[in-house]
């Protein structure tokens, strides 16, 4: 699919598409050849009509009665989402949750990796972490302009969360992955991400609270 053909999807679709490309990569490894949206449908607990259209929307082409062409359909996924190539980010604050996302190692499947990390702490700069030495964030906005990173991961304590993602906004960094609870003033060429653990958790436990109720 060309720039000038690329579509556009929803946020529920590209939250989707993921778990498609998941349970389609296991397929493929089990030997299958073939994927129709009716089986992911039935393997993810989904509408076959939603996978259909999602399907659909990545310019994937089906076969009759046989369904997509696994290595196509897996092609056309990364390509949409823009996983088939590399990008590299910079992560800034290495806490605990910094820490735990330097060590996943699932990125890279995912058309991400995490190239360096910062932090302010002299107790942690310097220091190596998951096989990356932790550098002094002022070095930061430079060496993103240097190495072309144009995503931006945020760990840093919510108190200085804006001045971190002025920083990498300085430094050309062109996406935000943020993972504190500030909620960010950035222009508007300038994209944003959000993770609110404490939405989720809302979700989690009033389901929780429900299924309790019945029982």
């Amino acid at each position: 699919m060309s720039q000038m053909e690329r579509k556009t999807a929803g946020v529920p679709t590209l939250k989707r598409l993921p778990l498609y490309l998941r349970l389609l990569r296991k397929m493929k490894e089990d030997g299958e050849e073939y994927a129709s949206g009716t089986v992911v449908a039935k393997e993810l607990g989904l509408d076959p009509i939603v996978v259909r259209k999602d399907l659909a929307i990545t310019g994937a082409v089906g076969r009759p009665r046989l369904g997509f062409p696994m290595d196509e359909i897996i092609d056309a996924i990364e390509q949409f989402l823009g996983w088939s190539n590399t990008s590299d980010a910079f992560l800034v604050g290495v806490g605990s949750l910094g820490r735990a996302l330097l060590g996943y190692q699932g990125f890279e499947q995912h058309g991400m990796r995490i190239a360096a990390a910062f932090d302010s702490d002299p107790e942690i700069i310097g220091t190596k972490v998951h096989g990356k030495t932790v550098l002094d964030i002022s070095k930061m906005p430079e060496l993103a302009k240097r190495m072309h990173v144009q995503i931006g991961i945020l760990t840093v304590t919510a108190s200085v969360a804006q001045g971190v993602a002025n920083a990498m906004i300085e430094g050309g960094i062109r996406a935000i992955w943020n993972f504190t609870p500030s909620n960010l003033d950035v222009p508007d060429h300038v994209i944003l991400q959000r993770e609110e653990l404490a939405s989720s958790l809302a979700v989690l436990s009033h389901r929780l609270l429900i299924e309790t109720s019945r029982g």
